[in-house]
Parts: C-alpha cells; sequence; structure tokens
C-alpha cells in the first residue's frame, strides 16, 4: 500500500513539477502552429468566425486539461487533436438548416436581391390570356366534333376514365374507343393549327 501511496505521489509530484514545462511547451506550440490549426478548424466549419472560436476553444480546453497531456505525444499532436474536436463542436452547434433573407442583396452595384432571382411559380399574365383563349378555341371545336368523338374526349380527358372504363360505359369495344380517342385528337390538332396558320 505505501508503494502505491508512494508511486501517485512520485506521479502528482511529476505533474506538479512538469506543468510549467507543459505551459511552456504549451505557448511555444500555440505561437508556432496557430495559422495551421485555425487552417484545420476552417477546414471543418468554412466559417471565419467559427473558425476562430474553434481554435479559441481548443486552446482554453488545452490549457484547462494540460495535467493529462502526456509526453508521449508531440504537443502539436495533442493540440490538433484538440482543435478537431472542438471543430466539430462547432459544427453539432450549427442549426441544420441555414437561413437567407429573401431581401438579402445579390449584387450591391445594380440593387439585385435574392427575391429577383426566384420564379414565380403563378403564369405571366400573357400566358393566362394566351391559355384562356386556347381553352375557348377548344370548347369551340369540342363542340364541332361529331358526338361519338366528343364523348370519348369528354370521358377520357375531362372526366378522367381509362379507356377500358369509358370503352364500358359506351358499350363499345376498347379498340373502338382507342380509335375514337386517336381520331378526336387527330381532328382537334388540325383545328387548333389552323388556327395558327
Amino acid at each position: 500500500m505505501q508503494v502505491l501511496d508512494s508511486q501517485i505521489g512520485d506521479e502528482q509530484h511529476y505533474a506538479i513539477h512538469t506543468r510549467p514545462q507543459g505551459l511552456k511547451e504549451l505557448e511555444n506550440a500555440a505561437s508556432q502552429y496557430l495559422p495551421s490549426l485555425y487552417r484545420r478548424a476552417y477546414r471543418y466549419v468554412g466559417d471565419p468566425h467559427d473558425a476562430e472560436d474553434a481554435v479559441q476553444d481548443a486552446f482554453l480546453s488545452a490549457y484547462k486539461h494540460l495535467d493529462q497531456f502526456k509526453a508521449t505525444a508531440k504537443m502539436t499532436t495533442w493540440l490538433t487533436t484538440i482543435v478537431t474536436n472542438s471543430a466539430l463542436t462547432q459544427l453539432r452547434r450549427r442549426p441544420r438548416h441555414s437561413f437567407v433573407s429573401l431581401n438579402e442583396p445579390l449584387n450591391e452595384e445594380q440593387g439585385y436581391f435574392l427575391s429577383d432571382t426566384l420564379a414565380d411559380g403563378k403564369p405571366s399574365p400573357e400566358d393566362e390570356c394566351a391559355s384562356s383563349e386556347s381553352r375557348g378555341f377548344l370548347r369551340r371545336f369540342l363542340s364541332e366534333l361529331s358526338p361519338s368523338l366528343r364523348q370519348a374526349i369528354q370521358m377520357y380527358h375531362l372526366d378522367g376514365l381509362s379507356v377500358g372504363e369509358s370503352a364500358r360505359i359506351l358499350e363499345v369495344s376498347v379498340a373502338t374507343m382507342k380509335s375514337r380517342l386517336w381520331r378526336a385528337r387527330t381532328q382537334l390538332k388540325q383545328m387548333m393549327n389552323g388556327l395558327y396558320e
């Protein structure tokens, strides 16, 4: 038991005497390797402010836990590990989704904003007008089709029925229904093309 107490006492005595030496080694490593440690943190976090914070937190942690440094490794290796862990901690603290204001300027000189680059999901007034006009012509051309072709188009395209369902309701074969749909589409296409000639 006395041998064990003697060993523990020797280790504490060694740690107390080596702390000033370890502190000097930490200061030397910090002054000499600060740029490379900063670059390492920056590679992980991608933000200069977060990289600075990670390095600062790492040095603070290294100072607090200097008594845990084992001289079997280099001080720079130990610091690099602490900086890496600190940078990873910074990443974990970040919100998962970044938010950007739509009023954030993209080009200060020309006054462009992020909202200017987003596509409007609504059709333009010109598109609405053309679509409305096209629907009007389509209705008129549908009324000019024969009743059997008009029924085929109505059931399949407007009512959303399948070819088989439409054929059953009209009491015709599936092949007849497909033929009527093909003829109706062909005639409508010819009528629509005749508008723009």
